[in-house]
């Protein structure tokens, strides 16, 4: 195994807080192989490279000789996890939870090793524990302790009801890191009470508490809210290679920096050399096209990614796209907006009937896609570059 200072800067890139402040040195002190253990709930059929944040820090560890334990939570699926949330999250049924955990086990290994992968599923241990045996866990954790929790102490002031088996939800969480025997559970910042309930279950139970590691949400292509397949503003791992690729380039260059920390397995020297470049002269598209280009090759291949950008270049160069226009972000009230309201709010069109004469003119684009539709609406979420006649663009973000 690499040696523990090595580890330890690589391993703490991107995190975003590791309780205890030390544990991780003390860990990796040991000169064992640690098991990692991280749980996804499928309440989607397919990943998005939000998750992959995750995904990475297991790889990261992976790399340096520990066993990584991909926990799918098809148990506590059932239950919805309320992190996050200001109302009850609807259960899934069994059938959804199969079919998504199936997409899920299939998606992973484009990022960990599958020979070097334990994957498991926190039913094969909650599902023979009996009524009892949820009594006795339930036995371990107070009211009190629950209402401390952010969400749900902001649903118990606010009036709005918490049923009885939203509770279970850390707890069961929480014993799966006992189940496993878990040395480090990683999770997103929005997962910390979770995780903090398993080191204190582990206990309980006579074993040594987990090290828990937070990463952060990673902002989606809105750069406001967490990337989310219900918002809309996610890069799925399954998209086509040119729409994927097209996403990223959408992103500002801002926050092309945290996708860069968060996403690339370049090394941190890498990405301050080229930030270097860009603060000294350098095109942001061009620092940009390299991300969009490592990812799309991460999750297809790398002849996927270079003909993803040629597409994209050739197609922007067909609508003379320029590197440098205004940006508007525009709010919508039913998570979509017609294409003519968008225009005219955008400052492209003065009118909507402007904006409707100058699509049947074929004068409107949409990426350096020509909008033919005057019926089309924009979903929320989206960022998208917009073109009226030859000189008229905007970055529009529309939220």
């Amino acid at each position: 195994m690499t040696d523990t200072l090595q580890q330890l800067a690589e391993l703490l890139r991107g995190t975003d807080e590791v309780l205890p402040e030390d544990g991780l040195a003390d860990k990796l002190k040991e000169g064992r192989p640690l098991v990692v253990k991280a749980g996804f709930d499928p309440t989607a059929p397919d990943l998005h490279i939000g998750h992959t944040v995750l995904i990475n820090k297991m790889r990261q560890f992976q790399e340096f000789g520990h066993e990584v334990v991909f926990l799918i939570g098809d148990f506590t699926g059932m239950i919805g996890d309320p992190s996050g949330r200001n109302s009850m999250r609807p259960p899934l049924s069994p059938e959804d939870i199969k079919a998504n955990a199936e997409t899920y086990e299939s998606q992973i290994f484009k990022i960990l090793d599958e020979e070097r992968t334990r994957v498991e599923f926190n039913s094969s241990w909650m599902g023979d524990m009996d009524a009892a045996g949820l009594i006795r866990l339930a036995a371990h954790h107070t009211v009190a302790r629950m209402l401390e929790r952010d969400d749900f102490s902001k649903r118990y002031k606010g009036g709005q009801p918490i049923s009885i088996h939203e509770f279970l939800y850390p707890l069961v969480q929480g014993y799966d890191s006992v189940a496993l025997k878990a040395d480090v559970e990683l999770g997103g910042t929005d997962q910390k009470f979770n995780l903090l309930v398993g080191r204190q279950l582990q206990q309980d139970f006579g074993q040594p508490p987990q090290l828990v590691m937070t990463t952060p949400l990673l902002e989606g292509l809105d750069g406001v809210k967490k990337m989310s397949k219900s918002e809309n503003n996610y890069v799925g791992i399954t998209d086509p290679p040119g729409e994927m690729f097209g996403k990223l380039m959408s992103i500002s260059d801002d926050m092309m920096w945290r996708y860069f920390e968060l996403l690339s397995f370049r090394s941190l020297d890498d990405i301050a050399g080229l930030k270097k470049k860009v603060d000294e002269g350098m095109n942001p598209r061009d620092a940009k096209f390299e991300l969009a280009r490592e990812i799309v090759a991460r999750f297809h291949d790398e002849k996927a990614g270079e003909k993803a950008q040629a597409d994209f270049v050739a197609r922007h160069r067909e609508g003379a796209i320029p590197d440098e226009m205004p940006e508007f972000t525009i709010e919508s009230d039913e998570g979509s907006l017609g294409i003519a309201y968008l225009l005219q709010g955008a400052g492209l069109v003065t009118s909507t009937g402007e904006a409707f004469r100058m699509i049947k003119q074929g004068a409107v684009r949409i990426d350096g896609e020509r909008v033919e539709d005057r019926s089309l609406t924009i979903d929320a979420g989206t960022t998208n570059v917009y073109q009226v006649g030859k000189r008229k663009f905007a970055r529009v973000n529309l939220t």
